[in-house]
């Protein structure tokens, strides 16, 4: 039996784009905000056909806002399929078509926290589900904050509405995911990540206009790196 916990160590690991023969595909749902799509599929050449039935996003982008001490912002806000109210980081879907990533991602922490950023940098890129839905999520980390002018304050409704602000600790935030008391993804990600990055003085994060492969919008960006059904990321200059 081969060794399970053992292996060659592999450099620049990294997911890849190995797209498989699609034989159709058709939209199962239609929602108000988003659609339950049907794939059927091969993984071989010569393999029986899947169905598999998943949500088509449009993606979305988050906000990890750190001020001066070190303390990162957390909103508070319903959600109904959880029936919880949630701690959370600020965030928005990708629904405007063509707006820039790192635009939208200042938008939405104008919108639900009334705060403007100076700088901007990259913190980390996910799937939410990958499983069962496309959505690709990129979180920035935003410094040098400001607040935005009283004459351009987004007025919030419904859940939003109710949106509450706290600021807290990283390390107080790190704690509060691994003691199980934070369940939003992009805030449990986003938390997490930022304290990995302060351990290296935030010196590895890539710039906030990053190429952004994983985003359905941007699988033109892959590159086939000579392995079949194999690509690579375009290299990015660190700042």
């Amino acid at each position: 039996m081969a060794d399970q916990t053992a292996g060659e160590p592999q450099e620049h690991l990294s997911d890849r784009y190995n797209p498989r023969g699609k034989l159709d595909s058709e939209v199962v749902y239609q929602g108000r905000i988003w659609n339950v799509v049907q794939d059927r599929f091969q993984l071989t050449d010569d393999g029986d056909p899947l169905v598999r039935d998943y949500i088509d996003h449009p993606g979305a982008v988050a906000v990890l806002v750190m001020n001066d001490d070190g303390e990162v912002l957390l909103i508070n806000q319903y959600r109904q399929p959880t029936g919880m109210n949630l701690w959370e980081i600020p965030a928005g879907l990708l629904d405007v078509e063509g707006e820039d990533f790192q635009l939208a991602a200042a938008r939405e922490l104008a919108e639900e926290a009334d705060l403007t950023a100076e700088t901007w940098h990259v913190l980390t890129d996910f799937f939410n589900s990958p499983g069962s839905s496309s959505e690709a999520i990129r979180i920035y980390l935003a410094r040098g904050i400001g607040e935005v002018p009283q004459h351009q304050l987004h007025e919030r409704t419904d859940e939003e509405a109710e949106i509450e602000l706290a600021w807290l600790p990283l390390d107080e935030a790190v704690d509060a995911v691994l003691e199980g008391r934070l369940h939003n993804p992009s805030a449990v990600t986003g938390i997490l990540a930022a304290a990995a990055a302060r351990t290296r003085n935030y010196e590895n994060l890539r710039p906030a206009d990053a190429p952004w492969a994983a985003h359905p919008t941007q699988r033109h960006l892959w590159s086939n790196s000579g392995d079949e059904g194999s690509a690579a990321v375009p290299p990015v200059d660190q700042d």
